[in-house]
């Protein structure tokens, strides 16, 4: 059974914490969900590394500031930049030494290139896999809401106005009445063309736990990120981009320009599949993240080999 902890932050903001596999693995994972979800976002996949034996990762999946069990953040840490240093503070607590795989959804993995981009030497010496999900390197540049190109920037004006207001109200969550309104249309923005009832629960279910400063607090940020850069610099990291074909917020254009940035990355597109794909398609989601962290054990074991045989041919001619 996974542990639950938490930690504070610099800032006094208590982030829950759920962490599952032997301390002693080789390769550590974290998880990091969208935009107004939470951590169980990835339950399939938590599922499926632990049932990989004595092979398991070290799994840690936390709900971001804001969302889920985790405390409330004031508007002015509601950006990338504080989440990427979050994602820092969670590595130097819960997993500070050995290889580290981050899988990150639509703003996890923004929080992930944030943290790159905030972190580089850290992520450099301790990152050997990135699995990015239905996410993007710049912005709002592709969403068009799968609508047309002026009935979209109408969308996304009225959206940001929105925002501004919902940032503005405090940390309370009085559209958790309206789920069942708000159902038609978050099924239609987030999924494809398959929608499993227990998957469109736990995404309901997540948005009924964020509060409105986070629905509404991050929203400028997300949208204006650009770190196509910091991801071309990232070297040759094992990495896998996914998107659906059917997703409305972050388009196939967004994995696309990601790939081509990352040198060597594997890129995935799933036909019929919407935003959600750790829910919408759990098998193939679990399968790419699996196949990154066996690479990543593969390497680590490599290279304890070589620094054991240095270390005794250092012995040998002393």
């Amino acid at each position: 059974m996974p542990q639950r902890s938490e930690i504070t932050l610099a800032d006094g903001v208590r982030l829950h914490v759920s962490v599952s596999g032997p301390a002693d693995a080789a390769v550590t994972v974290v998880l990091l969900h969208g935009w107004c979800l939470d951590r169980r976002t990835w339950r399939d996949q938590v599922a499926a590394l632990g049932g990989m034996g004595g092979k398991a990762p070290r799994v840690i999946a936390y709900d971001t500031r804001g969302h889920g069990r985790s405390g409330h953040t004031r508007l002015g840490s509601a950006t990338l930049d504080q989440l990427g240093d979050d994602l820092a503070e969670v590595l130097r607590r819960f997993a500070p030494t050995g290889p580290v795989v981050l899988a990150g959804h639509s703003m996890g993995g923004m929080t992930i290139m944030e943290f790159a981009h905030r972190h580089p030497e850290e992520f450099s010496s301790r990152v050997a896999g990135l699995l990015l999900v239905s996410t993007t390197a710049e912005g709002h540049t592709h969403t068009h809401y799968g609508l047309p190109a002026r009935v979209a920037g109408l969308l996304r004006a009225g959206e940001t106005l929105g925002a501004g207001v919902l940032a503005r109200s405090g940390a309370w969550r009085p559209h958790r009445m309206m789920l069942p309104a708000l159902r038609p249309a978050i099924q239609w923005l987030l999924f494809g063309d398959d929608c499993a009832e227990a998957a469109l629960k736990v995404t309901m279910g997540g948005i009924g736990r964020a509060s409105l400063r986070s629905i509404g607090g991050f929203r400028e940020s997300v949208g204006a990120q650009q770190r196509l850069d910091t991801l071309a610099a990232l070297g040759g990291v094992p990495a896998t981009v996914m998107v659906g074909d059917r997703d409305r917020l972050t388009p196939p254009a967004c994995a696309e320009s990601i790939a081509d940035a990352l040198p060597g990355a594997r890129l995935e597109i799933l036909p019929g599949a919407g935003h959600m794909l750790p829910l919408e398609r759990p098998d193939e989601v679990s399968t790419a993240l699996v196949t990154i962290v066996r690479r990543a054990a593969r390497a680590a074991k490599r290279s304890r080999r070589a620094a054991g045989e240095a270390t005794t041919r250092c012995r040998r001619a002393a």
